[in-house]
């Protein structure tokens, strides 16, 4: 087996803005989904498929509530390191910004704190070390954003959003995982606030290797929006996630309570602490730890969150 990487780059700066009213107070990597935050989906995942043994966080909007999800600074075995900007740095400026953290020699991996995957890297991850690819960018092959120009005889990535070769016929999604060796850190400038794109396309052009493997198996998604939000909820109720079942947590938490003449389907999830009345219907919701629903009340995909009430018949809506 090739050697492991240890260290792992979770994005979790980013200010969520097209889940507001969900992210007013809370980065978007520590959403509940099923009860617990995003962003442990991907330390599961990556611990279980790529043995990583420490995580940095970059943060920014509402930091504070890092320290409060994880006051040990730990995940499981694995220390979590965050890392401030007080500024958004954007993707390049982030990795600029955590040079003395990174492996000095080892390749290490990014991984976008906004998104719920269990696809399989073990492989990937052993062809990018053995091909010496300066970064190995993980693709599907459908998506809403087909924006990558990729050559499947060559293993290339050839474009990224039209800046190279706008014609390149073969287009994939970009999944927000990918991995990076250091030779890469060349291509980012010190100082420079600026998306990774950049350096990518700088990469290319000096003709360098950036790859990429396309990762069709397993569940991605992105949780951009409320929508994609809640839908999250409905794979969590069904194989998902490949890496084991101790990575789920309680879809109605044993801590809430809820009235026995309550009716909830079996995607919708309660937090702990919530307060379900008499007589309430839910359907495709999800109920922060700490929020209420009072008697009688009818929701349907709707987000309530920790502190919040909903009452009356309420359709496709945030408290």
């Amino acid at each position: 087996m090739l050697g492991e990487t240890k260290k792992a780059f979770i994005l979790g700066a980013g200010l969520g803005t097209r889940l507001r009213p969900m992210t007013e107070n809370l980065p978007k990597p520590l959403v509940p989904v099923g009860n617990k935050p995003l962003i442990t989906y991907a330390f599961d995942h990556l611990k279980a498929d790529l043995g990583i043994s420490e995580f940095l966080i970059n943060t920014h909007h509402c930091p504070e509530a890092y320290g409060e999800t994880f006051p040990e600074a730990c995940y499981d075995d694995a220390p979590l390191i965050l890392r401030h900007e007080s500024t958004l740095l954007d993707t390049a400026g982030g990795i600029d910004n955590i040079r003395d953290w990174l492996p000095g020699t080892e390749s290490f991996v990014v991984y976008n704190g906004d998104i719920l995957t269990d696809m399989p890297l073990r492989e990937a991850w052993e062809k990018h070390k053995e091909s010496g690819d300066l970064v190995t960018l993980i693709l599907r092959s459908t998506g809403d954003e087909l924006r990558v120009g990729f050559d499947p005889d060559t293993g290339q990535v050839v474009d990224l959003r039209g800046a190279l070769q706008p014609d390149w016929p073969h287009r994939f999604q970009f999944t927000g995982i990918y991995f990076v060796s250091p030779a890469f850190l060349k291509f980012i400038r010190p100082g420079k606030i600026e998306s990774v794109v950049l350096p990518f396309l700088e990469a290319i052009r000096a003709g360098e290797a950036v790859g990429g493997i396309v990762v069709d198996e397993g569940h991605w998604s992105d949780l951009g929006d409320r929508e994609s939000y809640l839908d999250a909820q409905k794979v969590l109720s069904g194989e998902f996630p490949r890496y084991g079942d101790r990575s789920l947590g309680e879809r109605i938490s044993s801590d809430a309570k809820v009235s026995a003449s309550a009716e909830i389907d079996a995607v919708s999830a309660i937090g702990s602490d919530a307060e379900i009345g008499e007589g309430v219907t839910i359907k495709e919701s999800v109920i922060w730890s700490g929020a209420s629903v009072e008697k009688g009340a009818v929701l349907n995909r709707v987000v309530v969150r920790g502190g919040q009430t909903a009452t009356g018949n309420l359709e496709k809506c945030d408290l």
